[in-house]
């Protein structure tokens, strides 16, 4: 692999960069949305029962403890129970655009190093092709050996540019699915919430 590194030139170091950034990223998010998702259908249960017997401080509790996007979003709706629906809502629907904003982060960076990766990779090819016409002003055409160098360096950097990207961009769309389906079920467990609050 470093040799390949070193035949690529200076621009496979920055698309290592970004493969071992998008990698972390993916992993990093992939395991945040699991653990969330886990956890929502258990705490929606275990709130709502206490909360439909009128036990809004253990359910409050319950939240505390569970630390996550929508307990904070059912922390928020507890604390008003019993004001009319329409009121409840409303502060649902404001602690939710509050915790759903931070299950994108990061995304916009994958997305970024998927949009420059092959962009890097490209910029290789013209440095390579670059170096190759330098050997041909110095020495003329001469052998297929004498150009190889900045042949080869041109194009394993395109490769490597279009191996980060194409991957990055599979999971930013898998991860942007994931968080778009947490957002859903947060709204639907919310709603379901503020139905058992709101007289």
């Amino acid at each position: 692999m470093l040799e390949l590194i070193n035949k690529g030139g200076p621009f496979m170091w920055p698309i290592g960069v970004c493969s071992v950034l998008a990698l972390a990223i993916f992993l990093e998010r992939g395991f945040v949305y699991f653990r969330i998702r886990r956890g929502s259908q258990r705490l929606f249960h275990e709130v709502e029962s206490l909360a439909g017997k009128g036990r809004h401080e253990e359910a409050i509790i319950v939240c505390q403890r569970a630390a996550t996007p929508l307990a904070r979003i059912f922390s928020a709706a507890l604390r008003v129970a019993g004001r009319p629906r329409a009121q409840i809502k409303t502060l649902v629907e404001e602690a939710g655009n509050r915790e759903s904003a931070p299950l994108s982060r990061y995304l916009g960076l994958m997305a970024t190093i998927a949009n420059i990766s092959p962009l890097l990779g490209l910029l290789g090819t013209v440095w390579g092709m670059i170096q190759a016409f330098n050997v041909i002003a110095l020495q003329g055409v001469g052998t297929p050996a004498t150009l190889g160098g900045g042949i080869s360096q041109a194009l394993i950097t395109t490769a490597a540019g279009l191996t980060v990207a194409i991957p990055t961009i599979l999971g930013h769309r898998y991860l942007t699915s994931r968080a778009d389906l947490i957002i859903l079920e947060m709204e639907e467990y919310s709603l379901h919430l503020v139905d058992v609050l709101g007289e």
